[in-house]
């Protein structure tokens, strides 16, 4: 299946949407502890969609993989390593490890077939993550960094189901998703962070000067997991998981800068050279082969058969 310009326009603003989450993160964790955060910021999503939304026609497993993965395992260790440490721009780059685990777990669970180009592309993308997080590594303890490594390998996992479900409508798949992460989140909290901590937290949050906490809480809320991971969703849905997932590794360029900016965490020219391999291995991995003759009947044969249900 080839890309369309509706894909060349949702690809950006996905991940332009998941690059400024992380700065949102970092405001919200100054008001709440981790792991009631990540129920906090699910539980906004699924009161209304249980009550508004109707539920996606996938199969059951498909929509409680996505949870667990996509919610439970990657927000709960990077909201963790965060809290632990790690700086906001190089929790936007640990985490994009999702996208190799993405490609090398679809080629051996979904017998995905993936080009050399895409290979090539992910490996030069990897590159200028090392680069980046080269110049960065003694900023962070060891703990934080394997914390969001572990993220990112829950958000493959995610990925893969919100594939194998192929959802008629993504925005409802992942609006659903959010559904399965605030029990367990929720216990999670009780039993790590205490009933006081929380009490603490939830009361000053209405306070003076927690303004910043929930426009982050919402900005997670609203834009990055309803818009963001919606038409992540979508192109999940159209492509198989080798294409879609390289464009996730620009996300740590748009963190990088934006905690440059705003949190005063300025590149180095190290960062900086990292970042640019980034995009040139995403752009040499997503590259679409170009078709030999314009011939529908041979096109169409080439398509991808849907996986099985």
């Amino acid at each position: 299946m080839t890309s369309c310009p509706v894909d060349t326009v949702c690809s950006p603003l996905s991940w332009r949407c998941c690059g400024v989450s992380t700065l949102a993160i970092h405001e919200s964790l100054a008001q709440w502890p981790p792991f009631f955060l990540v129920a906090l910021r699910f539980a906004l999503i699924a009161v209304p969609t249980i009550l508004f939304v109707p539920r996606p026609r996938v199969r059951w497993r498909w929509l409680i993989g996505y949870g667990l993965g996509f919610g439970v395992v990657q927000f709960t260790f990077l909201y963790w390593g965060m809290a632990a440490g790690m700086p906001t721009g190089l929790a936007s780059l640990v985490l994009q490890a999702s996208a190799p685990f993405t490609l090398a777990l679809g080629a051996a669970l979904l017998h995905e077939r993936v080009r050399g180009r895409q290979w090539v592309g992910i490996g030069i993308a990897i590159l200028g993550m090392v680069l980046v997080g080269a110049s960065r590594a003694q900023a962070a303890a060891l703990l934080p960094f394997l914390l969001v490594l572990i993220g990112g390998l829950g958000w493959a996992f995610g990925n893969l189901a919100s594939r194998l479900a192929r959802p008629a409508n993504p925005l409802h798949l992942t609006l659903w998703m959010s559904v399965v992460v605030p029990v367990p989140m929720l216990a999670l909290s009780l039993a790590v962070e205490g009933p006081q901590q929380i009490a603490n937290a939830v009361t000053t949050s209405f306070s003076a000067g927690a303004e910043s906490a929930w426009i982050g809480l919402l900005y997670t809320c609203v834009v990055a997991t309803a818009i963001g991971s919606g038409i992540w969703t979508w192109l999940l849905a159209r492509h198989p998981a080798g294409v879609v997932a390289p464009f996730s590794l620009l996300v740590p360029v748009v963190g990088l800068l934006t905690a440059a900016v705003v949190l005063s965490e300025i590149p180095t020219w190290l960062e900086l050279s990292g970042a640019a391999v980034v995009v040139a291995g995403v752009l040499i991995g997503a590259r679409q082969p170009r078709a030999l003759a314009p011939i529908p009947a041979v096109a169409s044969s080439l398509d991808p058969q849907p996986l099985p249900r």
